[in-house]
């Protein structure tokens, strides 16, 4: 029973961590890049679409999804990272992306694999294989 509430807070901390940072990248690019060189539709394409590709296997709860969603949330985290360093300005939106990144990253990660434990998937060990 304790695996079951497990794997459900798992799911929550993934699903609202990540709609948040959808939200968020979205109205970033909406109202504090007016400043930049680039068209808001590019930077929507660029920063709000990448998102968009795990969203609905994420909603879902499938495990698989979670796990192939890491690799996205690894650009957005490289993102904050790198602004934090070279925006002073956009600090405060950088701190946001990074803790939601995290937040995400953690969710997903213990929904795959406790969800994935608990449906039988994974990888047999090398042992097992022979």
């Amino acid at each position: 029973m304790a695996a079951v509430q497990t794997i459900r807070q798992f799911r929550l901390l993934a699903l609202a961590s990540y709609l948040g940072l959808l939200a968020l990248m979205l109205i970033w690019q909406i109202t504090c890049n007016c400043a930049s060189s680039l068209s808001l539709e590019f930077r929507l394409g660029f920063w709000v679409i990448p998102l968009l590709f795990p969203l609905y296997g994420i909603i879902r709860g499938h495990a698989y999804t979670h796990a192939w969603a890491n690799f996205i949330l690894m650009w957005y985290f490289l993102h904050s990272l790198t602004m934090l360093y070279v925006a002073p300005l956009q600090r405060d939106w950088a701190i946001a992306e990074l803790i939601l990144t995290s937040m995400a990253f953690v969710g997903c990660t213990g929904y795959a694999r406790m969800q994935g434990r608990a449906q039988g998937l994974g990888l047999k060990p090398l042992k097992e294989q022979r």
